[in-house]
């Protein structure tokens, strides 16, 4: 009997972030595990889409995105990047970021060819591999401050080398790459003709005066950089699924024509409601910046007592960890991260999903999410001081 499956479908797993908050609402549990704000989408926002909804723009937009949201994507590029991508030849919005980096990755990677992913790695960046042909090469990121080794870096490159994967700020260990790394990444795919593929989808939520460094704006780097971000962080609406790729225009219009064939084309006026947050003033990011530090400082405050020794972020809004072995919990971080759900109530994030399959450095690490309300860092909190108490 032939196989019912394929085999690319066979060497990877469904999410095991969203299987932690499936895990987690079966049990009851406060989810801090899934990368979403449990906080309201700024108003305005909302409101431009609900007009667009009571105007009828109801119907397909255009296939690679709105005018109105391109135009408002190009003006906030401009604003913060430097650079003004033409709306017209060199933008693409899509259904979220994570259907912009498939849709790059199957536009631009041909199987056998390779892409280089620093380790650990937001989880869908190895399926992206499998189902485009493209062999990953790993480099390590190492604690305390995630840095990588630059000759590590350079033995990953090599002639088949099409991409390198940057996500700054990183998801999930929260490095900001200096402009000093992404000047040597640049070189290196200079050296060997090779894309930047950048995802920057929490470029605002930086932390201790930190700066994002666009890599695109780098000299010599736009020719070669395919820049990924979106709605979903920033402006707190994840459901949306609204995201974009800015890339040169041989390269857009390739990921074009893959995206209307994976997706036709983003929510019509959920894109509208996008264009008015892409224009908020500077008060906004200033706003959010200071309301995510101090959610940081809280989460990093309440994981330390509960007996966690953590790697705080620089952005994003994520807390690596080392769990700790003193809790009585039996087994590896995945058994440690159910367990921490069914009987202390807390949803987070196994190590090992952010890590290539067997990988043994992501055994003994979780990563907690804080993009949430007071009342729920506050409530998580009175669950996790149980271990101690255990």
């Amino acid at each position: 009997m032939k196989p019912k499956v394929s085999a690319k479908a066979g060497r990877f797993t469904e999410s095991v972030i969203r299987e932690m908050t499936r895990l987690c609402n079966k049990h009851g549990g406060v989810n801090l595990a899934q990368g979403f704000p449990d906080f309201p989408a700024p108003a305005e926002m909302k409101a431009a889409a609900k007009a667009a909804i009571d105007a009828e723009i109801n119907q397909y937009a255009i296939t690679w995105g709105a005018k109105s949201l391109r135009e408002a994507i190009a003006k906030k590029t401009e604003r913060f990047a430097g650079y003004r991508p033409d709306p017209e030849r060199e933008i693409v919005v899509c259904c979220g970021s994570t259907e912009a980096m498939i849709s790059a990755v199957l536009a631009t990677a041909d199987p056998g060819d390779e892409i280089v992913i620093f380790e650990p790695f937001y989880e869908n960046y190895g399926p992206d591999c499998i189902l485009s042909g493209a062999v990953p090469r790993y480099v390590s990121l190492r604690p305390p401050d995630w840095s990588f080794d630059r000759a590590e870096l350079a033995a990953a490159c090599g002639p088949q080398t099409k991409g390198i994967v940057v996500n700054t700020p990183h998801n999930p260990t929260g490095k900001v790459f200096t402009r000093e790394e992404l000047a040597f990444i640049g070189q290196l795919a200079a050296r060997h003709d090779a894309l930047i593929y950048t995802d920057e989808i929490y470029e605002h939520i930086l932390y201790d005066g930190r700066e994002h460094v666009y890599p695109a704006s780098m000299p010599g780097l736009r020719e070669r950089t395919v820049t990924i971000t979106g709605l979903s962080k920033t402006y707190s609406a994840t459901g949306w699924r609204i995201g974009w790729c800015i890339a040169p225009p041989e390269i857009t219009g390739a990921i074009r024509k893959v995206h209307d064939f994976l997706t036709v084309g983003a929510p019509a006026p959920l894109q509208e409601g996008a264009a008015v947050a892409l224009a908020f003033e500077d008060a906004y990011y200033e706003k959010l910046r200071v309301d995510y530090a101090a959610r940081r400082t809280f989460c990093l405050e309440m994981l330390e007592r509960a007996g966690f020794r953590c790697f705080p972020p620089q952005g994003a809004y994520y807390v690596m960890t080392e769990y700790p072995t003193a809790a009585g919990i039996a087994g590896d971080d995945v058994a440690f991260a159910r367990c921490l759900i069914e009987t202390v109530g807390v949803a987070a994030v196994p190590g090992s999903s952010f890590y290539r399959p067997g990988a043994p450095e992501g055994k003994s690490l979780i990563r907690f999410n804080f993009s949430k309300r007071q009342e729920t860092l506050q409530a998580a909190g009175e669950r996790l001081a149980r271990l101690r108490n255990s």
